[in-house]
């Protein structure tokens, strides 16, 4: 059995062909996602919308929190699946760290959540890279 691997374009253009043989999409109107009547009104929508939750950057790395109009529940079961948190690298692409949400409110908690991490991971490195030149320069010294 063979499997394609699809590119985040390729992925995009599924789930709108998904939504469209299913004929939901969604806009947002106060920051709650409300059901499109047709696929015109999403159209319309899209075109002017602002759908940015936050976006922050952090050197290289980038973390945009951003309401995406299609569900993005698979599974089915639960809540729509309508807003998603991405990191990338500046130049480089999606780093795979990917969260969804329901409501606009979760997405901007799991986007603060996610840039406090990245920022702590930072500085731990940090301190760790401190740690190691600091033993480096002790090795020097003896030797």
């Amino acid at each position: 059995m063979a499997f394609r691997l699809l590119n985040c374009a390729d992925e995009r253009r599924r789930h709108l062909a998904i939504a469209e043989v299913q004929g939901v999409f969604y806009k947002l109107i106060d920051r709650r996602a409300a059901l499109c009547e047709s696929t015109r009104e999403w159209v319309e929508w899209f075109r002017v919308a602002d759908r940015v939750v936050a976006k922050t950057q952090i050197d290289d790395v980038v973390i945009s929190t951003m309401f995406l109009s299609i569900d993005h529940n698979h599974v089915g079961v639960g809540d729509p699946l309508l807003l998603e948190t991405m990191t990338s690298i500046a130049g480089e692409g999606d780093l795979g760290t990917m969260r969804r949400y329901f409501i606009w409110e979760k997405a901007e908690a799991g986007h603060t959540e996610l840039v406090q991490l990245v920022r702590f991971e930072m500085k731990t490195a940090r301190l760790k890279a401190a740690a190691a030149c600091s033993t480096l320069l002790q090795r020097f010294k003896t030797a």
